[in-house]
């Protein structure tokens, strides 16, 4: 096995030493090396040798006491260790850049960087209204938000990409990682174009909408959870032909030109009934969708413009839900 030691006791390092030996040069070496699997494009993207490159990740393994790549005819293969290393590599790299982008923009008079992932639904609106407020109390603030579900955005927490993540767990594993706190429930309701045969009609069941066409979210989401689970739980399938997308816009194009049904967030689609653009369909649902809140990375302490925003949020949830 690889091994290290400290140059003064000659004591094995432990992880925390290793890790603090590797340099930033190292780091991104890893993560080119993860992206390229190949050495010769990963020195090249270094600008140094491929013996310098083969060197350093000698010098690398040697730290970690580990073998991080499967050397093969074309190119290298992260083992498993490889991979818990380079999302480590990624995430310390980010959260450089994150300072970097911050720092300058504080020595140049601003207040710092904000990136949020939201999903979409009812938490556009209260995103949206958060987003307004603390653009007003913070002008110079540079904000960052992403739209995507739930599956997505964890992913992006984790590996430092955003600040918050407005949404909910996917993964009951998740909750040990994270820090969650809830912001509001999210009714659902089914949907459909403003011309559609079902518009107002009495009396319908789900037995019916089964055999209707359906645009759904894709599987790894909490809404498409909530609508598989209410058409199984009556033993009933879809068989009609099922879109999917995580688009939103491209559902609601779909619904004005055909048939289709979506079973889509109430608060989301209420302002599209409004415009003449879609039609609820009058049928009660058995189940909605699990609360969403406010996802940070557990151990860690937010930075000031994201407590400062957390507490906007709370405030806007809190006032949208007192509303009658």
């Amino acid at each position: 096995m690889l091994m290290s030691s400290d140059p003064y006791s000659g004591k094995p390092l432990s992880i925390a030493q290793a890790w603090a030996r590797l340099r930033f040069r190292h780091l991104q070496f890893l993560d080119i090396l993860g992206r390229t699997r190949n050495l010769r494009l990963t020195a090249e993207q270094m600008h140094i040798t491929q013996p310098a490159a083969t060197k350093v990740l000698m010098d690398i393994e040697e730290i970690l006491e580990a073998r991080l790549f499967d050397r093969l005819p074309r190119g290298m293969r992260p083992n498993e260790l490889g991979l818990f290393t380079l999302r480590y590599a990624a995430s310390a790299l980010a959260g450089q850049r994150k300072f970097v982008e911050e720092l300058n923009a504080l020595k140049q008079g601003g207040h710092g960087h904000l990136s949020i992932g939201a999903i979409t639904g009812s938490a556009a609106h209260v995103l949206i209204a958060s987003v307004a407020e603390i653009q007003r109390l913070r002008p110079l603030l540079v904000l960052k938000v992403l739209e995507q579900s739930s599956d997505q955005l964890i992913v992006w927490l984790a590996e430092h990409k955003i600040d918050l993540m407005i949404g909910r767990f996917t993964d009951d594993a998740q909750r040990t990682q994270f820090q969650y706190e809830r912001l509001s429930s999210e009714p659902m309701q089914v949907v459909a174009g403003a011309h559609h045969p079902l518009r107002g009609a009495p009396d319908l069941d789900l037995a019916e909408l089964s055999h209707w066409p359906w645009i759904l979210y894709p599987a790894s989401t909490a809404v498409r959870k909530v609508s598989d689970d209410i058409f199984a739980r009556n033993g009933l399938m879809l068989t009609s032909g099922m879109v999917e997308t995580p688009s939103f816009l491209f559902a609601l194009e779909m619904m004005q030109m055909t048939d289709m049904l979506s079973l889509q967030p109430k608060a989301l689609v209420e302002h599209y009934f409004h415009r003449g653009l879609l039609t609820p369909i009058p049928i009660e649902l058995p189940d909605r969708m699990p609360d969403y809140g406010m996802v940070t990375r557990q151990g860690e302490n937010p930075g000031p413009a994201t407590l400062a925003f957390m507490d906007i949020l709370r405030r806007v949830s809190n006032s949208v839900n007192e509303t009658p």
